[in-house]
């Protein structure tokens, strides 16, 4: 074999090894901007590279995936229910005590589904691997917070912190409101895009035990639902 035909061969292999290399690492990127939407820009921008990013965000994966996180049984979701009732209440009278309260729930809720309570950067970062698209009202909410405990939040400022709060809270007790007006639980979607949905149990019964629905049944049937707890709870408009 000549020179220049191995020359050729080499050259013809490294490009495809090259090919094969960015294929991989967009087909990783797309799944972490698939997975965690708008926390992948979030990062990308702290970091100042989508390479340290995506490296960050694997590693993030990898920690959580070894929680044992659980759903919350009736009777605990009831108790946590009952509570949030309790804090939006307080709020008329005393929207500072309730603020505290309800951050301090939130906490609860995180600890009783297996996150573990760590400081509050970790504890954000952690609930973005599942719940992407609420980690940004935690964070809203906490800064929120913070001001409050230095005195320089208002009583509209809280009103947002329990609104942003309220967000997080009905996404990690899984309550919804469906069209029909039963309380729903969220699932994921066995797709690649791994989003949470909101189901009611006349769906789930509807479908093969253990399959989770399509995406395709769960955006026909839940397309325009938001996660409000309007049904469950008053919500913090009609108590302020």
């Amino acid at each position: 074999m000549s020179t220049s035909a191995v020359i050729t061969i080499v050259v013809v292999a490294i490009a495809a090894a090259i090919a094969i290399a960015l294929l991989v690492l967009n087909q990783r990127s797309k799944r972490l901007r698939e997975r965690f939407g708008p926390e992948y820009s979030r990062t990308v921008e702290e970091t100042g590279s989508r390479i340290r990013a995506e490296a960050k965000l694997q590693k993030l994966q990898k920690r959580v995936q070894q929680f044992k996180i659980t759903p919350l049984s009736s009777e605990t979701r009831a108790r946590f229910v009952a509570g949030w009732h309790k804090i939006q209440s307080r709020f008329v009278d005393d929207p500072r005590g309730a603020l505290t309260e309800a951050d301090r729930l939130i906490q609860e809720l995180m600890s009783e589904r297996g996150y573990p309570v760590t400081e509050f950067e970790q504890r954000a970062a952690d609930i973005s691997v599942d719940h992407p698209l609420v980690v940004e009202e935690y964070r809203a909410g906490h800064e929120i917070s913070l001001r409050h405990a230095q005195g320089h939040a208002t009583t509209e400022d809280m009103r947002q912190a329990m609104i942003h709060y309220r967000a997080l809270f009905a996404e990690l007790a899984a309550i919804v409101a469906s069209p029909g007006g039963e309380l729903c639980e969220f699932v994921k979607c066995p797709c690649s895009s791994n989003r949470l949905y909101p189901v009611a149990p006349s769906v789930v019964r509807g479908v093969q035990a253990s399959i989770p629905p399509s995406e395709t049944t769960l955006k026909a049937k839940y397309s325009d639902t938001v996660p409000e707890l309007s049904t469950v709870m008053p919500t913090v408009e009609s108590v302020v």
